[in-house]
């Protein structure tokens, strides 16, 4: 039997983005810059769709750029600030995404300290949890940009998003929000916040993998990464995924991730009944309701993993968008937490099918894996 246990990797479309997919494919064949009725089909199909989204997120449609995923939203909105700024500091929590940190990395080579910039990640504290009175201390006059993400793909912490945003627009410093696992977890209220920017994903919300979005602020310049025929209004060539776009729209609202909050305690707690020495990760803290981060000291956190994809079930250990490293979790060991034990770790992430059985039947497995692994390292049982 198969139970898939990390919808925070990617949640498997819902039956309405299908219905949706399958419906703008068929029935709006055009390309939405088309002048023909083909075109027109196809352009309402998207017109509809960022409508949906904008009012979901509550801001205008207008803000809505549609890309690729989370990756390429991030990339743009850290390329097109950066690119219209002169030299200066950017602060960043050391816990975001690799689609935030890997383009905020060329900023730290020494060739960019030569022409004036810096990088300051701000790294959380035992619990994953980034302090925004340390992160806002960290900006200054001269801090072009500040990265903070909403929730953690790893330990699901949701962070402090709403006090350092609210520093930055003081400041008048671009901000951005990488909100790619919060969108169905907790509300999202873009226009409150007054940043410039965020970015979310269709297939973290049962939606088609491959499409996302950028929400930009009224009055901001973006920098194409690509540029071409100028769709997007001129802020990202390329023509619409319009069954996608439909897809994204057609999935929300349609998980109430919230409801999988009580499947993750009862994993939690019957793991540490079976496996005392087991950790949970950001127990005590405000964290999305369907993800448990675990530490499993004496076993290797990949190790591990194939023993219970054997066993049928699918988990994660760390961020799966990074899933052919062997390094240990960038998370775990911003958090201070030795490489050794950041090693041991794995994700569980309930969603849609999930139930309590699910949960005990994890705990024995990760039991059966225990004694296995340990018997074959030679450690009595």
């Amino acid at each position: 039997m198969h139970r898939y246990l990390d919808f925070n990797a990617t949640c498997p479309p819902v039956q309405a983005a299908l219905d949706a997919v399958t419906q703008a494919a068929s029935q709006a064949p055009g390309n939405p810059s088309s002048l023909h009725w083909a075109g027109r089909a196809a352009r309402r199909v998207v017109d509809d769709a960022r409508d949906k989204i904008a009012a979901h997120v509550k801001t205008e449609s207008g803000s809505i750029v549609f890309t690729s995923g989370g990756t390429e939203s991030n990339n743009i909105a850290i390329h097109s600030v950066l690119a219209n700024s002169k030299p200066g500091s950017i602060v960043s929590s050391a816990i975001e995404h690799p689609a935030v940190l890997s383009p905020l990395e060329r900023f730290s080579t020494q060739q960019a300290k030569e022409q004036g910039w810096s990088l300051t990640t701000v790294r959380p504290d035992h619990s994953g949890l980034i302090n925004a009175e340390t992160m806002i201390a960290s900006i200054e006059s001269s801090t072009r940009l500040v990265c903070l993400m909403l929730a953690n793909n790893e330990t699901g912490v949701l962070q402090p998003v709403e006090q350092v945003a609210a520093h930055c627009r003081e400041r008048g410093i671009p901000m951005l929000v990488d909100a790619v696992q919060a969108l169905g977890k907790t509300p999202i209220d873009f226009n409150a916040l007054g940043i410039d920017f965020m970015s979310l994903s269709s297939h973290k919300i049962g939606g088609p993998k491959g499409v996302g979005l950028l929400l930009v602020r009224r009055g901001v310049r973006l920098i194409e990464l690509a540029p071409g025929g100028g769709q997007e209004r001129g802020r990202r060539s390329g023509t619409e995924n319009v069954p996608g776009i439909a897809g994204f729209a057609a999935a929300l609202d349609k998980i109430d991730f919230s409801t999988f909050a009580p499947i993750r305690d009862l994993f939690e707690e019957e793991l540490m009944r079976e496996i005392p020495d087991a950790s949970i990760i950001a127990k005590d803290v405000n964290r999305t309701p369907n993800t448990s981060l675990v530490l499993l000291p004496g076993m290797d956190g990949e190790t591990l993993l194939m023993q219970l994809d054997l066993a049928g079930f699918a988990v994660a250990s760390g961020s799966a968008c990074s899933s052919g490293k062997r390094e240990p979790s960038h998370v775990l060991m911003a958090m201070g937490i030795p490489e050794q034990l950041a090693r041991t770790s794995i994700r569980v992430s309930f969603g849609p099918g999930n139930t309590e059985a699910d949960a005990r039947a994890l705990v024995e497995a990760l039991l059966t894996a225990s004694r296995r692994l340990k018997q074959m390292a030679g450690v009595r049982v």
